[in-house]
């Protein structure tokens, strides 16, 4: 059996794998290339901003609508493992770029740049549906303990706030990094979100066929 520090810190270590600000920080630089800072700074507090909001609000509340569709955790295990396990693949073969955006995406989001904090940045390029899903599960599986409840919404802040480090020293970064550099850390976040899919589809089979 893990500890409960482990389990607390994988909680925080898969949350911030999944939203996967270092494989969206070439997206950031280059859908803001030409903006003044002020411009920046602005697009970079509301994307951040929708971020933890968006994922605190369905961490808070994705209990209730597993009630009220009727399915269970269970199921959503499944579903939520297979969705992971397909943003890690990609990852791992270095197609987020594609996945994530496309190039209609980009020409719209550079036309409407009041609009490019919340869409495409915030969602889904941040807040997507894999990060949605995960945060959802792990609530689902907190029960009523206090600890559990409370190192997922840890995991949300520490993430919303790296997230926002990590954009705003964006072209520091890059330069450091590399595209090199970085599609590598995408892709050692990739193998570690496939074997999280992996555990959530098996969780969710045990859950489902308690016999076995």
């Amino acid at each position: 059996m893990t500890s409960p520090i482990f389990d607390d810190l994988a909680i925080v270590v898969t949350v911030f794998a999944i939203v996967d600000p270092i494989g969206t920080l070439p997206f950031f630089v280059s859908l803001t290339q030409g903006f003044s800072a002020d411009d920046r700074s602005i697009i970079l507090r509301r994307a951040t901003l929708v971020l933890g909001g968006v994922l605190a609000v369905f961490a808070l509340f994705g209990r209730f609508l597993f009630q009220a569709f009727g399915f269970t955790l269970a199921a959503f295990e499944i579903a939520g493992g297979i969705l992971l396990f397909m943003v890690a693949y990609d990852m791992l073969r270095g197609e987020v770029a594609r996945v994530k955006l496309t190039p209609q995406d980009r020409d719209e989001a550079i036309a409407r740049r009041d609009e490019l904090s919340v869409v495409p940045l915030g969602i889904p390029l941040l807040a997507g549906p894999g990060a949605i899903s995960t945060v959802m599960i792990y609530e689902g599986n907190a029960a009523d303990s206090p600890v559990s409840i409370a190192a997922t919404f840890v995991a949300i802040a520490a993430t919303t706030v790296a997230t926002f480090f990590i954009l705003k020293y964006g072209e520091p970064i890059l330069r450091s990094l590399g595209r090199v550099g970085v599609m590598a850390m995408t892709r050692v976040l990739g193998l570690l979100l496939a074997a999280v899919g992996v555990q959530f589809v098996i969780s969710g089979i045990l859950g489902s066929f308690p016999t076995l």
